[in-house]
């Protein structure tokens, strides 16, 4: 797998709305910086309020997609509170190319707030889930400096803090799966998730690295205390990192990623959000 790298060569292409900003629902493949397509959807959210020129840019996690209905659910949410972005990362649902599993995703995100920002909104935040999560920790640290593919504000959940943990069932599964032919397999025909086989290199940088680098933009991490991926030493390393531009929520019975993460929880993030945002 290449490395994710920012400069002249490596900025987003998406395909932005022309003229006046439009706040309709919207549809289309985004072009990333190294020519993949990845499909992307556009709700306008909330008219006539405040808040309006907020927009969620909303990032799955591994094997989901745009049209999953965790990923609506998500989505439906955060409408409450403003504009939202979902998209299917590279390998996933009707995109293309194949899943890097957190690497060259950050160009795809990237590809997905530079559109965002071209439907008018002044201030983005980026949510993660899981594989999701550490996708818009890197982002915002190695797009920090970016006006256009840049975010306001970070929302990092169930997010690992360093690459190839392999400590508990469910990882040593999901290595299984991304490392391995048969695994592989299994991820395209049973998961619908396209892997690519070839390893990191040169490797990451990693979600606990990325941290330090998004201030002084607000970044919320937040994890399930029953998370079966990762346990608690992931985001308290992150918020460790993190200092006083971050915030952690430890969440008491909350499993893992988007299926654990409740009506209350979503209202909470976004009600940070709008508050954070600037």
């Amino acid at each position: 797998m290449a490395r994710s790298t920012r400069g002249p060569a490596n900025r987003p292409h998406p395909e932005t709305p022309r003229g006046a900003p439009r706040r309709t629902p919207a549809r289309t493949f985004l072009r990333t910086a190294d020519g993949v397509p990845i499909d992307a959807v556009y709700e306008p959210g909330p008219t006539g309020r405040d808040r309006s020129d907020l927009v969620f840019v909303v990032a799955h996690g591994f094997t989901g997609d745009a049209d999953r209905p965790h990923v609506r659910r998500i989505a439906a949410a955060f409408a409450r509170h403003g504009a939202v972005v979902t998209f299917s990362f590279r390998g996933h649902g009707a995109s293309g190319g194949r899943s890097t599993v957190g690497d060259r995703e950050v160009l795809d995100l990237a590809a997905a707030v530079a559109w965002a920002r071209g439907f008018g909104h002044a201030r983005v935040v980026t949510v993660g889930f899981s594989m999701g999560g550490s996708v818009v920790l890197r982002h915002a640290a190695l797009y920090a400096d970016d006006a256009v593919a840049g975010t306001d504000a970070v929302v990092s959940v169930s997010s690992p803090a360093r690459w190839y943990y392999r400590g508990t069932a469910p990882m040593r599964r999901l290595h299984w799966l991304v490392m391995r032919p048969a695994g592989r397999l299994v991820g395209r025909y049973g998961l619908r998730t396209r892997i690519h086989h070839r390893d990191w290199d040169p490797v990451p940088l990693s979600p606990v690295e990325a941290v330090p680098r998004i201030a002084p933009r607000p970044l919320l991490v937040v994890h399930g205390d029953r998370d079966g991926y990762f346990p608690l030493d992931h985001p308290r390393m992150l918020a460790e990192a993190a200092g006083d531009h971050g915030e952690l929520w430890l969440e008491p019975g909350m499993g893992h990623a988007e299926n654990a993460s409740g009506e209350a929880l979503l209202e909470r993030i976004g009600a940070w959000a709008v508050a954070r945002a600037g």
